[in-house]
């Protein structure tokens, strides 16, 4: 999370440092209207910017995500800066629209406009005979931009409805692009931030070209075959294994991808819950009945069905060499310890982790289903792990304290957390407050794509 609160503040400052540099004499602006102008300049700056970093990351590119801790985190800057730029931009266009509201209100005089000096430039030529279409079209396309990114954000609208109107982003941005282009201060083009600029432009230009294609993650994804089905009523979840026979080139525990079974419905992000082996390639998720969609999963899916797999992503791969780990699985975010106890027990004999280290598995669920806890209690034992189920209706909600009385060694253990966001930062808050290193030892998925 540093790394992804350093990134995020450093865009920000970056873009307004470089602007300071090509714009140094907006400390020496007199009069409102100049102010005006500079203001609109800086916050258009930024709301492209930030719009553009947003869209190459919607390319789910991998050199990035290693340094932020994995795709979950990267989707969570393009969250934070699909947000600034919205933000940004209504500030931009307030500063643009605003003045000429107050001069039609007479609460301020309009500045006289002499004849300007001609413009020598063949390209800046254009640009100016371009500025009339470029604010009009750069407004209609704010409009759109302000609508598909407040409904991505709203969480109960319906994710085969976002998925389809999240795409119409990459439309807008084009237009935007323009807008841009044409009414950035033409001598920004010659500075750094109009290099810089112009670089974020052309690629994110690039990603929204392949958003629109529904070319994002092709590189990454193969053809499997469903070969099981089984459902586990007590606790709502869906155990689905998929052969991959070719392509796949394999994952770690802990990781997930993105699987369609209806182009309508698009991808959908899913913990992998298998580790991997060569010689019999395939993948297995449990999907648990939280949305319109996965509710539909155990009607519409059938053995035999044909279905992409994109991957694998993620960095929650329990890599570390402290003595001892503890996890935490809340609710269905017990699935990456299933992968990674299906792991362990097949690398019994030449373990891939520190020989010495021990484990503790928590799953809290506030619901039951015998035969899904003995196939856990199973993995458990056959991988060395020491189980606690607990129940919330029996044994309460899972704390801090409960797990430091069960786990006496706990200062010396990673964490290793995946459940409800709010349950994890709540533990990490009470293991601070113990001084525990929660900055390094303490991992979460934020298993959040919208």
């Amino acid at each position: 999370m540093q790394n992804l609160k350093r990134a995020f503040w450093a865009i920000l400052a970056i873009l307004a440092v470089l602007w300071v540099i090509a714009e140094p004499s907006v400390f020496q602006s007199a009069t409102f209207f100049a102010r005006r102008g500079a203001m609109v300049q800086l916050s258009g700056i930024l709301a492209i910017g930030c719009m553009s970093i947003a869209m190459i990351l919607a390319l789910r590119p991998r050199w990035p995500e290693s340094w932020l801790g994995g795709l979950d985190k990267m989707y969570r800057l393009h969250k934070w800066l699909g947000i600034a730029a919205l933000v940004v931009a209504i500030v931009h266009w307030l500063w643009a629209q605003g003045p000429k509201w107050a001069v039609g209100w007479g609460l301020l005089e309009r500045p006289a406009r002499g004849a300007g000096p001609p413009i020598e430039n063949p390209i800046a030529a254009i640009f100016s005979d371009l500025r009339g279409s470029a604010e009009s079209l750069g407004e209609w396309a704010f409009y759109a931009a302000v609508m598909l990114i407040a409904l991505a954000l709203i969480q109960y609208f319906p994710y085969r409805l976002f998925y389809k109107t999240h795409r119409l982003l990459a439309l807008a941005y084009l237009v935007l692009v323009f807008h841009a282009v044409v009414l950035i201060r033409f001598s920004y083009w010659t500075s750094p931030l109009g290099w810089v600029i112009a670089v974020l432009l052309a690629c994110a230009t690039w990603a929204a070209v392949l958003v629109l294609l529904r070319r994002v993650g092709a590189g990454r994804q193969v053809k499997g075959r469903i070969t099981s089905l089984q459902y586990y009523p007590g606790v709502r979840a869906l155990e689905t294994e998929i052969d991959v026979p070719h392509g796949w080139p394999g994952h770690k525990p802990g990781q997930f991808a993105f699987a369609m079974s209806d182009t309508s419905e698009g991808a959908h992000p899913y913990t992998i819950a298998s580790g991997w082996h060569a010689e019999n390639p395939g993948i297995t998720f449990i999907t648990k009945e939280l949305g319109d969609h996965t509710s539909r999963l155990r009607e519409k899916l059938r053995i035999g069905q044909e279905v992409k797999v994109e991957g694998p992503y993620g960095c929650f791969t329990f890599d570390d060499d402290c003595p001892h780990q503890i996890w935490i699985g809340g609710g269905i975010g017990i699935t990456p310890f299933v992968a990674r106890m299906k792991h362990m027990a097949i690398q019994k004999d030449a373990p891939d982790w520190p020989e010495a280290q021990t484990v503790d598995l928590f799953h809290t669920t506030a619901d039951v289903d015998e035969e899904a806890f003995r196939k856990l209690a199973a993995d458990a034992k056959s991988a060395d792990v020491r189980l606690h189920v607990l129940i919330d209706a029996r044994h309460g909600r899972l704390t801090g304290e409960r797990i430091r009385q069960a786990v006496p060694q706990w200062r010396e253990a990673s964490f290793w957390f995946c459940g409800p966001t709010g349950f994890g930062e709540a533990l990490k808050r009470d293991f601070a407050a113990h001084d525990f290193p929660v900055k390094g030892r303490f991992h979460q998925e934020l298993f959040a794509m919208r």
